[in-house]
């Protein structure tokens, strides 16, 4: 059997219900993909997005709701070899990959101010406009399970508002368009661990600005999150499925205010005591 297939099969066998399961659960939870949809699959070239393409073939083959997707990846400027590492990737897994370069990474590294910040909008606005002149109706992207839990704390501990990832958006600035999640219910741990049964490489972080200053990624305000919720784990076990299950059942009567969905308007408790 093709090395491809190996790894195909190993997603609905040995990781079938630490991935597929998950998977599939995101994907129906939230309706994240429907009758006649043709999905942008975004792809960075890591370990989250690959997993994701694979599982987004494994569907469109099996799935009782028809569904075409494509795989694309935005070269923002990558040096030579991680360009080289995404190919054969792509080839590895067999994902027929369609490759658009940008200028992202020349354009943040001159900017200044949060080069993070920055390059993830450029980066969305170029996948908008590659997914729709495709005809596509959706991007897919790869954020898990932890991305939303740690973005849920980092938002508390740095923002001072309760909010996180959501597993599906509407464009406000692309019309007709969605982004959806659907590794959202997929833990990290079991993508990492999927890589590794799978003896597969996959780019870490690519990005110039970090790639020269380690200071940077060190005080990163995701990883040190990710340390927290590691840290908690041990005498509590199930703090991360807590933290996800809290996002589903917010208790609005016991805060003491919350705003809108617009974000504008905010109530105070007392308008009703």
């Amino acid at each position: 059997m093709e090395r491809y297939k190996l790894i195909e099969r190993s997603i609905i066998t040995k990781y079938r219900k630490s991935i597929w399961h998950n998977f599939i659960g995101a994907v129906k939870d939230y309706n994240l993909i429907e009758a006649n949809d043709k999905i942008a699959v975004c792809i960075s070239g890591g370990k989250d997005s690959m997993l994701l393409a694979k599982c987004i073939q494994e569907l469109s083959r099996h799935s009782e709701v028809p569904f075409t997707a494509e795989y694309i990846v935005m070269d923002p400027g990558y040096n030579r070899d991680n360009r080289k590492l995404i190919e054969e990737n792509a080839k590895i897994l067999n994902i027929p990959i369609k490759i658009f370069e940008s200028d992202i990474f020349e354009t943040v590294t001159v900017a200044g101010g949060s080069p993070c910040y920055l390059c993830a909008r450029m980066r969305r606005g170029f996948l908008y406009s590659k997914a729709q002149e495709l005809g596509c109706n959706k991007i897919a992207l790869g954020h898990h399970f932890d991305d939303a839990i740690e973005t849920l704390l980092m938002s508390m501990m740095y923002s001072s508002e309760i909010k996180t990832m959501m597993p599906k958006l509407k464009s406000l600035n692309f019309e007709n368009m969605e982004l959806i999640r659907p590794l959202y219910k997929v833990p990290e741990r079991e993508i990492i661990a999927w890589s590794r049964y799978n003896e597969l490489r996959f780019l870490q972080c690519a990005c110039r600005f970090t790639e020269r200053s380690e200071e940077h990624e060190d005080l990163s305000k995701r990883r040190e999150t990710k340390r927290l919720i590691s840290e908690l784990r041990k005498t509590n076990p199930e703090v991360d499925k807590n933290l996800f299950r809290s996002m589903h059942n917010v208790n609005i009567g016991s805060l003491p205010a919350y705003r809108e969905s617009d974000g504008k308007e905010i109530h105070s408790f007392l308008e009703d005591y």
